[in-house]
């Protein structure tokens, strides 16, 4: 795939923090639609590459580019935010004092300061687009509770809608299964899969049952480059990720 017809492209990415080499020439490339896992040991550069991405840290060489035309490197996070790449951390951040429908009415994609926000009155399509969320992070029945009671899996499914409201072409997930019941991570997979028809996701993740849920392409990363890449089973086989990361 070309540089033009990719949504993400990495090529060459290399950043150094006090001589560690973080990524050290990392190029890979997200097709438009996909959805992909990125898995690798501790230190293998998953957050700086999110960072990179995201404009939090800027490459010392190599390309970025996003729709194929758009030079990441030159943009801010703010920049690239509004452009609409969404980055999930790990740990969920939601207003605990509102409720779960509030939190996406305050999410939702629109030109408002803090004033207009207070006093914004949603348009119908605005509601439909709540509904529509409420629907797919499987908290419709939660709409009215407030957010501090939220289990920790459904806070991080409301997080996600959050990112959503925003309209996202790409969707950035970081560990989304971590400290989640097995029912939640069962239901996050499918979760992702929805999402995944309309946008773009990339899921860095360690939970490898959870990865063959998701039925995606993988990409090992280790010591800062991509070590393998392909099916789940392909890169479970591949003797070199099994030593480095499965193995242990």
């Amino acid at each position: 795939m070309t540089r033009q017809t990719s949504l993400l492209y990495l090529d060459g990415v290399s950043v150094s923090f006090d001589g560690f080499r973080a990524l050290n020439s990392l190029s890979f490339v997200i097709a438009p639609g996909e959805m992909r896992a990125i898995i690798g040991p501790n230190g293998a550069g998953k957050t700086t590459m999110m960072d990179v991405i995201t404009g939090k840290t800027r490459p010392d060489t190599g390309e970025v580019f996003f729709g194929g035309q758009t030079d990441l490197t030159q943009l801010d996070e703010a920049d690239i935010a509004e452009l609409g790449i969404g980055r999930k951390f790990q740990k969920p951040t939601v207003f605990e004092s509102h409720t779960v429908q509030d939190n996406l009415e305050l999410a939702l994609k629109a030109p408002r300061g803090p004033f207009s926000t207070l006093f914004h009155v949603l348009s119908r399509k605005e509601k439909a687009r709540v509904e529509e969320l409420l629907e797919l992070i499987r908290l419709g029945s939660r709409r009215n509770e407030l957010a501090a009671n939220l289990s920790h899996g459904q806070k991080q499914w409301l997080e996600i809608g959050m990112l959503l409201a925003q309209e996202p072409q790409l969707l950035l997930v970081d560990e989304p299964a971590a400290g989640m019941t097995d029912a939640e991570t069962a239901e996050t997979a499918e979760l992702l899969k929805d999402i995944n028809k309309t946008r773009s996701v990339v899921v860095v993740e360690h939970d490898m049952s959870f990865i063959r849920a998701l039925g995606v392409k993988v990409t090992v990363l280790h010591e800062g480059s991509v070590l393998a890449e392909g099916s789940i089973d392909h890169v479970s086989s591949n003797e070199r990720v099994v030593e480095v990361y499965l193995g242990r």
